[in-house]
């Protein structure tokens, strides 16, 4: 499913990779500083991307669960939960972005359901009122991630047609 369109009052914040890669390696060090995972656990799709960057990183062991939202705007469904090699473990849960934490709650409570020893949670982007344990950046923009921008159209890679317009205007 694809992120909604920005509403035009919140305007559009475009990240490329190398601040990517500055997000993640700032992510990795404030985890390190509190909190020591035996295990990192992506959110599929787009927390896969940071976890297993910080993952690498802090040098521990990587998983993914899928979380997804079938129709926009409606609560997220888990569609793959947790590998059982949580049980007994110190994880982190990563996902990419956070708003309104209904994802990141409900990957928390399958993780706690499989009896981890602790679980913790970490976000690239804060962008409504949840509070992760752990973010990088904090804005109320609408996100537009590299992996993200282009898409491929009769065999060629093209910039989304549902963001060309919002990339341009931020030029």
């Amino acid at each position: 499913m694809r992120k909604p369109i920005p509403p035009t009052t919140r305007g559009v914040l475009e990240i490329d990779w190398p601040l990517f890669g500055e997000l993640c390696r700032a992510l990795a060090l404030k985890v390190a500083r509190e909190y020591d995972p035996e295990i990192i656990l992506g959110i599929a799709k787009a927390g896969v991307i940071p976890g297993v960057v910080i993952a690498a990183i802090l040098e521990r062991d990587f998983a993914s669960m899928v979380v997804t939202r079938k129709v926009e705007d409606s609560l997220p469904v888990l569609l793959v939960g947790p590998p059982s090699s949580v049980k007994g473990r110190r994880v982190l849960i990563v996902d990419e972005t956070c708003d309104t934490g209904h994802t990141i709650r409900l990957a928390q409570s399958e993780v706690k359901a499989a009896k981890p020893a602790e679980v913790r949670t970490a976000v690239s982007f804060k962008t409504g009122a949840y509070e992760p344990d752990f973010y990088s950046f904090e804005t109320d923009k609408f996100i537009i991630l590299p992996w993200d921008k282009e898409v491929i159209e009769d065999g060629q890679l093209v910039t989304r047609p549902d963001y060309a317009k919002y990339l341009q205007s931020t030029r």
